[in-house]
């Protein structure tokens, strides 16, 4: 315990956040078609997600290992850059969930921890051929395959149940939702609580607490899964609003169909190492799933603004997390806690600003969309 020093701590802690932040902000990864066609009532839907997001964070470490030994060098890294790059990823977290964005955890922690490595170490510090395979490349591919699977899917769910009746078929494919929305929220586990692992073992092995090319200990994969088990339960809202209704008007067999295609691509990239985005994933496949359905309407308006929100949250992040290393290198201890104050005043704005158009439980499957208002809502009922 010699090696935990004051800034260790306070980087497993802040590290703890971002996998609380990743948690509700990934819930309707899991969870929003399930929500939007009634398979699962919301609050339901999210205790289901939070015990199986615990539950996939003990299934592998193959992710986990890829963050702490893959994509920087961790004989350069410091806690401080750690530090840095967290404080990246959670604020870009905090911003898009305010406004209703999908974009990427992961990404957000992978951009805060390259931009912070990249100015506190240099850009040797960051290994670029393994950013290309293991995070860049799956960003492209994992959803045109989701997506490519969830539309054959659709049709071929619609095609053998053409003849059957609606009431039937609905029914039917709602209960299966259940079964495919957990097997989502348990490879979200595997795939995403890793990261958060990955994350404070690369702190442990720059303080010298655990040797180079070490495994995550029993506690740090307890205490990553618990974080993002929690952050599930509380339910990101106004993401699932998105994703639930935003996209596409999704109806049973296409949830069904959504789910299961993502389950599929999250738990073999687990199992290779490759730390990808589920947010992306799942995304794909619920727009593979209303292509998939004969007159569905995509709304493309929205996937747009996703795409764009996916392309800048790496540079964006990096950004943060270059910035905040910078003034932790030069600053020290002092530089640490003026980041920290800062930090720590932006997400407080951010969460009193949420307060202006609340977005809950109980109005989630409204179909409004997510916006950032000036003035108070002028209508009764209306909702960001």
């Amino acid at each position: 315990m010699d090696h935990i020093t004051f800034l260790v701590a306070v980087v497993i802690v802040t590290a703890l956040a971002f996998d609380f932040t990743n948690g509700f902000h990934d819930t309707a990864n899991a969870m929003a078609t399930s929500i939007a066609t009634g398979a699962l009532k919301p609050r339901t839907a999210v205790l289901i997600s939070g015990v199986l997001n615990i539950v996939g964070a003990f299934l592998s470490t193959e992710v986990a290992k890829t963050i702490s030994g893959g994509i920087v060098d961790d004989t350069l890294v410091t806690p401080g850059m750690i530090f840095a790059g967290l404080v990246g990823a959670i604020l870009w977290n905090l911003l898009t969930w305010l406004v209703g964005l999908p974009s990427s955890s992961s990404h957000a922690l992978f951009g805060g921890l390259v931009g912070a490595v990249w100015v506190g170490a240099g850009s040797h510090g960051v290994r670029f051929d393994k950013v290309v395979e293991k995070i860049l490349i799956p960003a492209l591919a994992s959803p045109v395959v989701a997506g490519v699977a969830a539309l054959m899917a659709t049709y071929l769910a619609y095609r053998i149940t053409a003849r059957a009746r609606k009431e039937s078929v609905t029914r039917g494919f709602r209960l299966g939702q259940i079964a495919s929305a957990s097997l989502v929220s348990l490879a979200h586990g595997t795939n995403d609580a890793q990261k958060t692992m990955g994350v404070i073992t690369l702190t442990l092995i720059s303080a010298g607490a655990l040797g180079h090319d070490a495994g995550p200990p029993v506690w740090v994969i307890g205490s990553a899964g618990l974080a993002i088990g929690l952050g599930t339960y509380l339910g990101g809202w106004r993401i699932i609003r998105t994703m639930g209704k935003g996209l596409t008007d999704i109806q049973s067999p296409q949830g069904f169909a959504a789910e299961a295609a993502s389950t599929t691509v999250i738990l073999t990239s687990a199992h290779l190492g490759f730390a990808l985005s589920t947010t992306q994933v799942c995304s794909g496949g619920i727009l593979g799933a209303g292509l998939g359905r004969r007159l569905a309407e995509v709304r493309w308006g929205t996937a747009g603004r996703m795409v764009v929100a996916w392309l800048i949250t790496l540079p964006a992040a990096a950004l943060v997390g270059g910035v905040s290393a910078g003034v932790v290198k030069h600053g020290g201890n002092a530089g640490t806690v003026v980041i920290a104050l800062v930090a720590a005043a932006v997400a407080a704005f951010i969460v009193l600003a949420s307060r202006r158009n609340p977005v809950h439980a109980d109005n989630v499957n409204e179909t409004h969309e997510v916006t950032i208002r000036a003035t108070e809502p002028t209508r009764v009922g209306s909702a960001a």
